[in-house]
């Protein structure tokens, strides 16, 4: 553990407080997505939630006040640092979250104890998502309705004016997690999957977000070089000069008012057992 807090092998962006603020932009450009899901999943007061690889818990609190005293949110995370800021947050606002420190492999839920489950980017780092949205299946109430919100195609990700030094940061991006256990464009394998375990798919619905350099919606890919070019500058997919030339690009770019920027796709899939 570092002085800022992070953990070994938790997350592969970290769990350090950076890492914790980032995460906090990145919900607030994709909150109004996840309330649309939770709505047309009808997720209500009293229920049973699961937040599966809930991080610091963003959507644990927002879920947490949507199921009142009477319900509660589980929130599954393998990073201790990420649940102990829940149950602070928990004990100041007073709502009704339990949090279990588990792996996905090692979780075991009561058999049709859950109402409802939300999943957000945590399927797409996992080898075996079909496994554990098999566990969910058993853990789920008959009618209880999952919402997954996952990439369905990662190199959408484009910036104009183009070029090449970002371009190929942001291509490395994509080796890289290609090269690492998961799919990280597992939205388009989601509804097969869902069906194949049991699952009758009731809304698949594309979610997709264009800026420009001054608006929010910008700082969440910026948010995310920041973090993780220079990791995979220590992995060997850019050297130390591609690394500076990327970063000097993209600045002058942010300086055209007139410059865009589409964000990865992602994807919403809704099942029901």
């Amino acid at each position: 553990m570092t002085a800022k807090g992070a953990e070994q092998n938790a997350y592969i962006l970290g769990t350090d407080l950076d890492e914790m603020n980032r995460l906090g932009l990145q919900h607030q450009v994709w909150a109004s997505e996840a309330q649309r899901g939770w709505a047309e999943a009808g997720f209500s007061k009293g229920m049973t939630l699961l937040d599966l690889g809930s991080g610091p818990g963003f959507c644990t609190r927002e879920l947490a006040k949507i199921t009142g005293p009477t319900g509660k949110v589980i929130a599954v995370d393998k990073s201790k640092i990420y649940l102990d800021y829940i149950k602070e947050i928990n004990r100041i606002q007073q709502l009704s979250i339990e949090t279990i420190l588990e792996d996905f492999d090692s979780l075991e839920l009561e058999p049709e104890s859950i109402d409802g489950m939300y999943c957000r980017w945590a399927l797409a780092w996992i080898p075996n998502p079909k496994e554990i949205m098999a566990k969910i299946y058993s853990a789920l109430r008959p009618g209880a309705k999952v919402v997954i919100h996952e990439y369905y195609h990662w190199m959408t990700h484009q910036i104009n004016p183009a070029d090449p030094h970002v371009s190929k940061a942001i291509g490395m991006c994509y080796k890289s997690f290609q090269d690492a256990p998961g799919d990280i464009d597992i939205a388009k394998k989601l509804p097969t999957l869902l069906a194949d375990i049991g699952y009758e798919i009731t809304s698949v619905r594309p979610m997709s977000k264009m800026s420009r350099p001054h608006q929010l919606n910008w700082q969440w890919p910026r948010s995310f070089y920041e973090v993780y070019w220079p990791k995979i500058k220590e992995m060997g997919y850019l050297t130390a000069d591609e690394l500076e030339q990327a970063f000097e690009n993209l600045a002058v770019i942010e300086s055209n008012k007139d410059a865009s920027l589409l964000c990865p796709l992602l994807a919403e899939v809704i099942g029901v057992k």
